[in-house]
């Protein structure tokens, strides 16, 4: 992923109200992201719990979309899997995310959720293979396949959610 400022994030979201934008927090260790080893960029809104952000690359421009968490309903105690990833962790360790479409439908109330890690750590989470033995230089077919999957379904979730057709 391409390096990102501040204002190129915040430009970038095409879902989000004037109000969201404003109060937009970035995570506190922003500045020391290795963008060359992502393929998105998300995180829980530090100041508000029940918001998070996405941000992709979409035909070469950052492209980002607004979350929202979805209230849980009781405890659960089984295990889930985060679409995104398709990590399995355990149940409280998934959450649903959903995000308002972009333009006119987004004005109508319309929504897209999915079920991803509550953390939004999927980037981190595809990349925590075995330690690489001193032989191994790149990483395994089966780690390159979780990372591309990854980076497609996460493009197809935010392209999906700023698709105004």
């Amino acid at each position: 992923m391409q390096a990102l400022v501040e204002s190129d994030i915040r430009e970038s979201f095409g879902n989000a109200s004037d109000a969201e934008l404003a109060q937009l927090s970035l995570p506190h260790d922003f500045v020391l992201t290795e963008w060359a080893h992502l393929d998105a960029f998300a995180w829980r809104d530090p100041r508000i719990a029940t918001r998070g952000y996405l941000v992709t690359e979409l035909d070469g421009a950052a492209r980002g979309i607004v979350l929202r968490v979805a209230v849980a309903n009781g405890s659960h105690h089984r295990a889930a899997i985060c679409n995104l990833c398709h990590t399995q962790q355990p149940a409280d360790q998934v959450v649903m995310f959903s995000a308002r479409r972009a333009g006119a439908p987004g004005e109508r109330g319309d929504s897209v959720g999915t079920y991803m890690c509550s953390d939004l750590a999927c980037q981190e989470t595809v990349r925590l293979g075995r330690p690489a033995a001193p032989s191994e230089v790149l990483p395994s077919v089966q780690e390159l396949e979780r990372i591309e999957g990854l980076a497609r379904r996460t493009r197809a979730f935010v392209a999906d959610v700023l698709s105004t057709a």
